[in-house]
């Protein structure tokens, strides 16, 4: 019986060069030894329950058989469903906005310096809101919406020093409702 159930953010798949089957994810992740294994849409996003209790080690685990089976080299971040349903819960801008494309969700492999989070700023002219909790970054698009700022994932993992991977409101809601059982 699965005792924990997690979601695994594959960075940067199926959006440019880097390509995965679903099929292939959910295969790979079966592999390991994982029960229960889903992929939420094509963009590298793969729940499953496990007896595992070390996120780092399990996103490891998968990094590593990404390489070894499908020789591909992809950051990977897990939220276990308490941590998800806490980034649902404490998401500072959803009474704020009803469209749900302009709240998002920067996942990060560890929590980044003070000093970088107290450096970050949004590029000039952007109206971005933005908060930086522990290992997420809360984001709010209010105007143009992410498609169009600079303030995309790229730039906070070069202002922050850290691995990242963004998913929209839906996305984190709906992986918060997979990993809950």
């Amino acid at each position: 019986m699965v005792e924990h159930r997690y979601a695994a953010l594959l960075r940067g798949v199926n959006v440019g060069a880097v390509r995965i089957a679903m099929a292939d994810l959910r295969r790979l992740v079966t592999d390991l030894g994982h029960e229960e294994v889903r992929t939420y849409l094509q963009s590298g996003n793969v729940v499953f329950g496990s007896r595992a209790t070390d996120t780092a080690k399990l996103a490891e685990g998968i990094e590593r058989a990404l390489a070894h089976e499908l020789g591909l080299t992809v950051p990977v971040l897990v939220r276990s469903s308490a941590e998800l349903a806490a980034v649902a819960d404490g998401n500072p801008y959803t009474d704020r906005q009803d469209d749900q494309t302009r709240l998002l969700v920067a996942f990060l492999g560890t929590a980044p310096a003070k000093a970088k989070v107290a450096a970050l700023t949004v590029p000039g002219g952007e109206n971005v809101e933005y908060a930086v909790a522990g290992r997420e970054v809360f984001l709010h698009y209010p105007d143009d919406g992410y498609g169009r700022s600079r303030f995309t994932n790229a730039y906070l993992e070069k202002k922050l020093g850290v691995v990242a991977t963004t998913r929209n409101w839906k996305s984190v809601c709906a992986l918060r409702d997979l990993t809950a059982g």
